[in-house]
């Protein structure tokens, strides 16, 4: 691995901030980002860059190439969560196992805009439609694990109503605004792009510093909680995006995208949710522990990925693209 990617990743401003966060925690400091700013923040990431990306495929229409990566992320996103149930129902019951799995299925949108924070840095361009790719990764993976649990596991004898399921799944607040600011972008175009540049670009890498800031002071919070998870759950968090990214880097490999999108892709499939798989799962399977699926994901996998993650795979991905 290039350690020039590592130390380009590490001070990056938002990798930084992210750290402050944390060592805010441990010392016992009283910085606090107050309520509901840290929902502000994750909206205005959210819209900022669903608008862009709608933009971007504006500008770069739907190709050949696109249509076969989005198809790409549709898959991998119903098969994670499908391979890692059956890993998972080794060692935990029917409901936390699909619940983990939902997780590990779908997407963070945080570490995806951290990824493209980091590729902006370096000069290393992106194409837009890999936004509606994180868009479309969203749900499949929250319909596949209630699903698992549904047919593996109890029968209780109440009622569940599929239709319920995918309305929640599609109109969840997170997907409904990356996808409507995706469509937005995509109408307006390159007029649209001009028009909101100071909102949507200009202010970006700020917001994302405050954001990942109070992610820091969270996931510091968090950390206490994982000697109780035992070995098995630590290693899943670790393994498992490992296991995800290198299948997505050989499958961006085969489909013959740029080292940009190879990036994205990869850090999509490596993801772990966590704000739409929880609020989802909360709903759907209150049977199942949130202490469990929500700090693999927030403590363990999104630190994993923005520091080591990030450079890793793009030092991979440069290897394997000369």
């Amino acid at each position: 691995m290039d350690f020039s990617l590592i130390l380009s990743n590490l001070l990056n401003p938002p990798v930084l901030f992210f750290f402050l966060g944390m060592l805010a925690f441990v010392v016992g400091s009283d910085l606090e980002i107050p309520q509901p700013l840290p929902k502000f923040f994750s909206l205005y990431l959210l819209l900022a860059i669903g608008f862009k990306g709608g933009v971007e495929l504006n500008k770069s229409g739907l190709t050949a190439e696109i249509t076969w990566t989005l198809g790409a992320a549709m898959l991998m996103a119903m098969l994670v969560p499908l391979w890692t149930f059956f890993v998972l129902r080794r060692k935990l019951d029917v409901n936390n196992a699909g619940a983990v799995a939902a997780t590990y299925g779908s997407v963070s949108a945080v570490t995806f805009i951290a990824a493209t924070s980091f590729l902006t840095q370096l000069g290393i361009k992106s194409g837009g439609h890999m936004v509606a790719a994180m868009a479309l990764m969203e749900s499949p993976a929250i319909i596949i694990g209630i699903a698992l649990v549904r047919w593996l596991g109890k029968k209780d004898g109440t009622a569940f109503s599929w239709a319920h399921l995918l309305r929640d799944a599609f109109a969840n607040g997170s997907v409904l605004l990356l996808c409507g600011a995706l469509v937005i972008g995509l109408l307006t175009g390159e007029n649209g792009g001009k028009a909101l540049a100071p909102f949507t670009s200009d202010i970006f890498r700020g917001m994302l510093c405050l954001f990942l800031l109070d992610m820091g002071l969270v996931s510091a919070r968090r950390l206490g909680g994982i000697r109780q998870l035992g070995v098995f759950p630590i290693a899943f968090a670790t393994i498992v995006p490992l296991v995800n990214a290198g299948a997505a880097i050989a499958i961006a490999h085969v489909l013959g995208l740029g080292r940009g999108d190879a990036l994205l892709f990869t850090v999509l499939c490596a993801s772990a949710s966590y704000i739409a798989v929880p609020a989802a799962m909360r709903l759907a399977v209150p049977e199942a522990n949130p202490g469990l699926y929500v700090t693999m994901s927030l403590a363990i996998t999104f630190p994993f990925n923005i520091i080591i993650g990030l450079p890793l795979y793009l030092g991979i991905i440069n290897r394997l693209w000369t």
